[in-house]
């Protein structure tokens, strides 16, 4: 019987720095993709009300997906639990309002160290609902997680202010959101669950855009395209990178987001710069980079 032939080490060492290579490109993708992001939902929101600004973003997005779909000629949408998916995606929709609300209230990169406690909450409810083991990484992401929200939103010493609160009910929602997925995700494809989030989500941004409707002008167009395509294409990108490498390699490149949108907040809209924000952003990132290499350690 003939042995397989087995790879050099140059062979190897090629092939995983051109993975790094490749997985570097694509958070590079991810971050410009957040960025854009953001910048066009805090444009849209200077004339717009985030009722309207959500509808326009889920109607883009469904149209792109849509589109893929028909193009891919791939698997049909179907699920056996509807009831999960309508939960899930009720759930996003507040998460998605909340965090455009916020976007256009509070600094930028504000808006960002608060996002990043989105890992912590799914830390906490995985053990409270998924029953997961509640280790020493998820305890130290816990602590170091709260301890920054608390040095973020400093309660007692200044007022909380509404883009706060907005923010933080978003990176909860998105938390549940991540718990459902994770369950949803041992039924469903992918498709069927990226497709009816937003064909879910549809109804909902248009009742609430009914209500608050603000008529989009020529210039809010560019805008709101940009706003559906990146929000696409940030986790997209963040998908392929996290197949390509370890994630304790992929995580702090995306923790560059927050330098990144500081500056250009900075910059664009006279944002100042915050050392508690940045204090408590890094604590929050210290809490999930922990909890990541502890699991991975384990393996």
């Amino acid at each position: 019987m003939r042995k397989p032939n087995l790879k050099t080490k140059a062979e190897y060492e090629y092939n995983e720095r051109s993975k790094l290579s490749s997985a570097i490109l694509w958070m590079t993708a991810a971050l410009a993709s957040f960025t854009i992001m953001a910048v066009a939902a805090r444009e849209l929101t200077n004339t717009m009300d985030p009722f309207t600004v959500v509808f326009f973003r889920t109607l883009v997005a469904l149209t792109i997906v849509t589109v893929l779909m028909i193009l891919s000629r791939g698997e049909g949408v179907s699920t056996r639990v509807f009831h999960l998916h309508n939960l899930r995606n009720f759930i996003r929709y507040l998460g998605n309002l909340t965090w455009i609300i916020g976007i256009g209230l509070i600094p930028l990169a504000q808006v960002f160290a608060l996002d990043f406690s989105t890992p912590i909450w799914v830390a906490v409810f995985a053990v409270l609902f998924l029953r997961e083991k509640l280790t020493i990484g998820k305890i130290i992401a816990i602590s170091l997680g709260f301890s920054g929200v608390i040095i973020i939103l400093r309660p007692g010493l200044i007022p909380i202010d509404t883009g706060s609160i907005a923010v933080l009910c978003a990176a909860i929602c998105f938390a549940i959101v991540h718990v459902i997925t994770k369950f949803l995700s041992e039924i469903d494809s992918p498709l069927t669950i990226l497709f009816l989030m937003y064909a879910m989500q549809l109804p909902l941004s248009a009742l609430g855009a009914y209500i608050y409707w603000t008529p989009p002008n020529w210039e809010n167009l560019p805008w709101i395209l940009l706003l559906g395509l990146m929000s696409l294409s940030a986790h997209y990108s963040m998908t392929r990178a996290f197949k390509l490498d370890d994630v304790t390699v992929v995580v702090p490149i995306d923790f560059l987001r927050m330098p990144i949108i500081a500056i250009i907040g900075y910059f664009i809209y006279l944002e100042g710069f915050s050392l508690w924000v940045f204090l408590g952003a890094v604590l929050i990132f210290c809490g999930n980079y922990y909890n990541i290499y502890y699991q991975r350690r384990r393996i």
